[in-house]
């Protein structure tokens, strides 16, 4: 039943990246006047996909937090990955469907300003992601050791890569991929032990 549960968190946690690595291959490098429409349209499609990215930190800290440090870096956690889903969806607005509609009118001028504003919203954003994902693995490290190590080096590797790469291919979509492997080895190092599910066992044998 546990392994079972843990499969269906990790489909849950790498749907989002493993969709928007895919929408990365789909996305045009850049933004003119023949891709305007596709630009916008797939902006808006993946408006709501972003904000489920955090999925991949907020489930293995599921639940009440805790009166301690942990509970503490927990609402740490939670509080980044309110700033990513914020910002980064204002990203998404602003410079992908904003932009990519201008664009598709033919006015001249605007998208480099609404480009600027986006790469703002969007670093905003991924330094929330940034902040979450470490206070989530320092939680998970207090609690399971170095287990967790593998799934952090690999975050924090997708979250540098993130500042400039947004989904475009290939480092856009190296990144996604990089963000699902990562959820994925956290969650599985996240499973409970024996000796965690069976604390009696752990005295007096």
């Amino acid at each position: 039943m546990r392994f079972l549960r843990t499969c269906r968190v990790t489909v849950l946690v790498t749907a989002a990246p493993l969709s928007l690595a895919a929408a990365g291959l789909l996305h045009p490098r850049d933004l003119t006047a023949a891709t305007a429409g596709h630009w916008a349209g797939l902006h808006i499609a993946l408006l709501p996909v972003f904000p489920f990215l955090v999925l991949g930190l907020v489930a293995p800290l599921w639940g009440r937090p805790r009166r301690d440090a942990d509970g503490a870096l927990t609402v740490v956690s939670w509080a980044g990955c309110l700033c990513f889903a914020a910002y980064y969806s204002g990203l998404d607005a602003v410079a992908g469907i904003a932009a990519g509609t201008v664009a598709d009118d033919g006015v001249r001028g605007a998208t480099g300003r609404l480009f600027a504003t986006g790469d703002e919203l969007g670093r905003a954003g991924v330094y929330g992601l940034a902040v979450a994902s470490l206070a989530t693995c320092v939680v998970l490290w207090r609690r399971h050791g170095v287990r967790v190590l593998p799934g952090a080096v690999v975050l924090f590797a997708a979250c540098w890569s993130f500042v400039d790469s947004h989904i475009f291919w290939p480092k856009g979509v190296s990144t996604m991929l990089g963000f699902a492997v990562a959820f994925a080895l956290l969650t599985v190092a996240s499973r409970p032990t024996e000796q965690a599910r069976e604390p009696g066992r752990l005295t007096n044998p």
